[in-house]
């Protein structure tokens, strides 16, 4: 914490009262002492910093404190984070993890209890939080909110489990996420009766009006996977007061081009009301989930931003609990080093091990939809070689594979559609939500030797082909590196860059092929135990039933 008393003056954005003046802050030890009122000449913008109100920051491959080093620079002072990704692979102690490391950076992170580990019994993961391991971790101050509750099942027909975390949250006080894509009618109301208070998932405007008719507060996402700030913005002139921003995975390169900044800027060049865009940034997440962030009132933390002005809107400084952590597009924040944790036990794969009999019959297909988290299922005649399934990749049929990381098991097979790859392979350990290996790739041998590299490095992101290959290396859990983060976003960039050379024509194929193995989000998804039917909520068949 920076004890020295200061002042800044300028324009100050008055979130609580609703209003802009002309003013000067001081500040000491940390806190806002006073804030008056007066004629400076000073035009510089001082507005509350941001909060990206719901993201997983293991899907920024960075741990907290490089998380931080790049975020600052666009004015977010904190986060709600969902420890969601890393529980699945470390349980509790992969909590406790992000929440240590967390400390360690002057960014403040909010972290919550993850309610869905594992999100269903239809993945292996590599731990299980019950309701006792809830509650313990509800009991702490340091948690702030039960986690995004994607087995919306579970709810609608009141599984035990389900419900006593949910009731668990209650009793501690404390808000419950939501996760229900496309959920409406009478299980929406249900849903929403049980105490679930957000939603991250709505990708048309009518699913988000009706969801905030009841009561439900918007989260306007726009990630790396995602992206549904077009649809939704309408909604702010409708409800404002429904409304909060947030990422919910971005990748390195995306961070170090922009975070919750970019979508306030838009907003703002769009012509909706600059308050009421302001107030989705900061007031509304520090206020739902009871945050201990400033919003530029005396005797607040000193957590703010200055910016030039709302057309350029480049964030000059960035103050948190009053110490100066970002100046001009550079983060202030020094590198921190951090431990290293796993949970990786998996052996090399051979080429056999991709074999699919051939039994003449047509099969179900991942379709996938670019810039979107659902799939469609597609019903097609796949191509054979010697009785084996093979990808076809002159009609841009791949074949997809999911291997458990946990323990060597049979991998789990099928075939995806519009990932557009003409050679090579990819391979990744960031597959929602169980963090198994997800390999899609043109042939067996080189699905072989993408999923090989993940193996010996235990854990990373690959893309192989005969003539280049490139790997990086994600030691913490197979979900993240201590690297820095703009060495992590190049290295990124060219990873992808290097997918897009062997075909994909997908904006971000690595985000996308790891949510295929989502099994909470429809329509067909691929986990390690086989296929699975997210509208039916069961495993399937690949091969269409002979009745069919």
């Amino acid at each position: 914490m920076d004890n020295s008393a200061f002042q800044i003056s300028g324009q100050i954005i008055d979130v609580i009262n609703s209003r802009i003046f002309k003013g000067t802050i001081f500040a000491d030890n940390g806190k806002i002492i006073n804030i008056i009122e007066d004629d400076n000449d000073n035009n510089q913008i001082i507005m509350p910093g941001f909060v990206d109100s719901h993201i997983h920051i293991e899907s920024s491959l960075l741990v907290p404190t490089e998380f931080a080093r790049l975020a600052v620079v666009h004015g977010t002072v904190a986060t709600v984070s969902d420890p969601h990704e890393i529980a699945n692979v470390l349980g509790i102690n992969g909590v406790r993890y992000m929440i240590e490391t967390g400390k360690k950076s002057p960014m403040k992170f909010y972290f919550g209890a993850p309610s869905c580990v594992p999100a269903t019994s239809f993945e292996t993961s590599g731990a299980v939080l019950d309701s006792n391991a809830v509650d313990e971790l509800l009991s702490s101050d340091e948690i702030k909110y039960l986690g995004e509750m994607m087995n919306y099942p579970g709810v609608i027909f009141d599984d035990d489990e389900v419900v006593k975390k949910i009731e668990l949250a209650k009793l501690h006080n404390k808000q419950i996420d939501g996760h229900a894509p496309l959920l409406s009618g009478n299980d929406l109301v249900k849903y929403c009766k049980s105490g679930i208070t957000t939603d991250h998932e709505c990708s048309n405007l009518q699913e988000a009006r009706e969801k905030a008719a009841l009561g439900m507060t918007i989260q306007i996402r726009e990630g790396s996977a995602a992206k549904n700030f077009d649809a939704l913005i309408p909604l702010i002139d409708e409800a404002p007061e429904k409304i909060m921003f947030c990422s919910d995975d971005l990748h390195p390169h995306e961070l170090i081009n922009g975070h919750i900044n970019r979508l306030v800027k838009k907003a703002i060049s769009l012509g909706y009301n600059i308050l009421d865009i302001i107030k989705a940034a900061t007031l509304a997440p520090i206020r739902h989930y009871n945050l201990e962030v400033g919003l530029l009132q005396k005797n607040d933390p000193a957590d703010f931003i200055i910016i030039d002005n709302f057309i350029d809107f480049n964030v000059l400084k960035t103050y948190i609990n009053g110490k100066l952590v970002a100046e001009n597009n550079k983060s202030l924040i020094p590198e921190i080093e951090v431990d290293t944790i796993n949970n990786f036990k998996t052996g090399k794969v051979d080429i056999n091990d991709f074999n699919i009999y051939d039994k003449g019959r047509n099969i179900k297909i991942i379709n996938v939809l670019s810039g979107e988290l659902l799939t469609e299922k597609l019903i097609g005649r796949p191509q054979s070689v010697d009785k084996n399934l093979v990808s076809d990749v002159e009609n841009d049929i791949l074949k997809i594979a999911v291997i458990n990381r946990y323990e060597k098991k049979k991998i789990s097979l099928g075939f995806i559609k519009n990932f557009g790859l003409k050679k090579g392979a990819l391979a990744s350990s960031v597959a929602h939500d169980s963090h198994n290996i997800v390999v899609i790739g043109c042939s067996d041998e080189e699905m072989t030797e993408a999923a090989n590299m993940i193996i010996n490095t235990k854990g990373g992101l690959a893309a192989w082909s005969r003539d280049k290959n490139i790997c990086i290396p994600l030691p913490i859990a197979g979900l993240m590196t201590n690297e820095d983060g703009h060495k992590v976003a190049a290295d990124y960039q060219a990873l992808v860059s290097l997918s897009k050379e062997l075909g994909s024509t997908l904006n971000d194929p690595f985000m996308t092929m790891g949510f295929m193995s989502l099994l909470v989000i429809p329509k067909l998804k691929l986990s390690d135990k086989g296929l699975f039917d997210c509208e039916k909520f069961e495993l399937t068949t690949l091969f269409v039933d002979l009745r069919n």
